[in-house]
């Protein structure tokens, strides 16, 4: 049954895969976006894109939407060290602007982009979705108030609402009609881009921060999931959301690949040496963290499909190598 769908930051990296995904299955999608950092051409043909704030979005919220999907956040951590009060104000101000344009349209179903940044420094690996969360930086503190406020929100009023915790996502998404959906970032923090940029010259060598944590190779250890498998998450949470209910769920494969598994997948993938620098540890980092995608697959019944290491830096190879001029995103 098609219906119709509100995505703020669907102009983004994660945003307009999920956009695609929701074109894909038939629905009508509006992207609300102000572009500060998306991508005009990353939202996908036959999406409607308004420019504007999340802040604003109760000028196109009616009662002819079925849910809102929320992607519309400022996501940088040591951004957010610096200017606290910027991801304050977007993310949680503007996050309350958006509940409050929902209650007021009657749109009653939402799904919450939050992350793994809320739990801080894990006490336990793999993660679960009731282990504590300490968040060590303002933007995990800001998606946590977001996560609790939505609570509330469920509580008091019937919204009905699903919080997604993603760990590390990333590969590129390849929607039927041969368009590249991807992750092109300004300034670029993720490993997976950043070694690629290597393999394209862009960069002399990657930096791997610390080889002497308690892990297999000496390298931190991550969980990865591929964006496609991270975007069909969402479509299952829009259809087991429960009027009253808040339900929090970890996105992650469950299995961890080192720093240094990254870069030989990135040389095997793209035949080049790719040059790698040992540096000093940074501040923060753990050893390990892992999800547990347990609650996800037992309350969605999400199954990732691209949970290989070589396929996700595969497809995110032939993104940053020959898609970007064929569609392109920011998360």
């Amino acid at each position: 049954m098609s219906e119709k769908y509100l995505v703020t930051g669907g102009a983004g990296y994660v945003g307009s895969v999920v956009a695609a995904h929701l074109v894909q299955a038939g629905h009508e999608v509006v992207v609300l976006d102000d572009l500060s950092t998306g991508f005009r051409e990353a939202v996908p043909p036959g999406a409607r894109l308004v420019e504007g704030r999340v802040q604003d979005a109760a000028a196109w919220l009616d009662d002819s939407f079925s849910g809102v999907l929320h992607f519309a956040a400022f996501s940088q951590v040591g951004e957010s060290v610096r200017h606290p009060e910027k991801y304050w104000r977007n993310n949680v101000g503007g996050t309350l602007e958006l509940l409050s344009a929902m209650r007021a349209a009657g749109v009653r179903r939402l799904v919450f982009s939050s992350t793994a940044a809320t739990y801080g420094e894990p006490v336990r690996t793999p993660l679960t979705e009731s282990d504590p969360t300490a968040p060590t930086s303002p933007y995990g503190a800001s998606k946590l108030a977001v996560d609790h406020m939505i609570a509330g929100e469920c509580l008091a009023h019937g919204l009905a609402a699903v919080s997604l915790r993603y760990f590390n996502v990333a590969g590129a998404h390849e929607a039927p009609d041969g368009r590249w959906y991807g992750e092109r970032h300004d300034p670029e923090s993720h490993l997976i881009p950043l070694v690629l940029q290597v393999a394209l010259g862009q960069r002399e060598a990657i930096s791997v921060f610390g080889d002497d944590y308690p892990t297999p190779d000496g390298t931190c250890v991550r969980d990865y999931i591929h964006v496609s498998d991270l975007a069909e998450a969402h479509l299952l949470a829009l259809e087991h959301a429960r009027a009253g209910e808040h339900l929090v769920c970890n996105l992650g494969n469950g299995d961890g690949f080192s720093v240094r598994e990254v870069i030989a997948s990135a040389r095997q993938v793209t035949g080049h040496p790719v040059p790698e620098v040992v540096a000093e540890r940074r501040g923060g980092d753990p050893a390990v963290l892992v999800a547990s995608a347990d609650r996800a697959r037992e309350a969605l019944g999400w199954r990732p499909s691209r949970a290989g290491l070589e396929r996700i830096v595969a497809d995110a190879w032939r993104f940053a190598r020959d898609g970007a001029d064929r569609g392109a995103g920011v998360r």
